[in-house]
């Protein structure tokens, strides 16, 4: 886990891709997810979370934000330093690629299939 994680939720993707942009060039921050979110302030809003050590997210975050409003609307944004390490869960999630995600519940499926055989017999 890193130390802070941060989130900068925007109105439209090209305000997350001008905010997302400015705040990796401010700091040395990693994506870790983003999610597309439909019905933010009558639109399509986009939120993008990224890691790193405190002090760099937060000067991510702020940089994301400036650059992200002078683009479009950046609805809202928050830094979260130190978080509990149960958030490592929540992370995880948004690391996955859809892909990823859908192979993981087919193996999780097959592995629940095969338990429910086992019993039968």
């Amino acid at each position: 886990m890193e130390n802070a994680l941060g989130h900068i939720e925007t109105l439209g993707l090209g305000t997350a891709i001008a905010a997302l942009d400015a705040s990796c060039k401010a700091a040395e921050v990693t994506l870790i997810g983003f999610e597309k979110i439909i019905g933010v302030a009558q639109g399509v809003g986009v939120n993008i979370q990224i890691a790193g050590e405190v002090s760099a997210v937060k000067a991510a975050v702020e940089a994301g934000v400036e650059a992200g409003n002078r683009v479009g609307k950046v609805i809202s944004s928050n830094v979260i330093p130190r978080p509990h390490e149960e958030v490592d869960k929540l992370i995880e999630k948004f690391k996955m690629s859809p892909t990823q995600e859908k192979s993981e519940q087919n193996t999780k499926n097959k592995s629940e299939k095969k338990d429910t055989n086992k019993e039968e017999k």
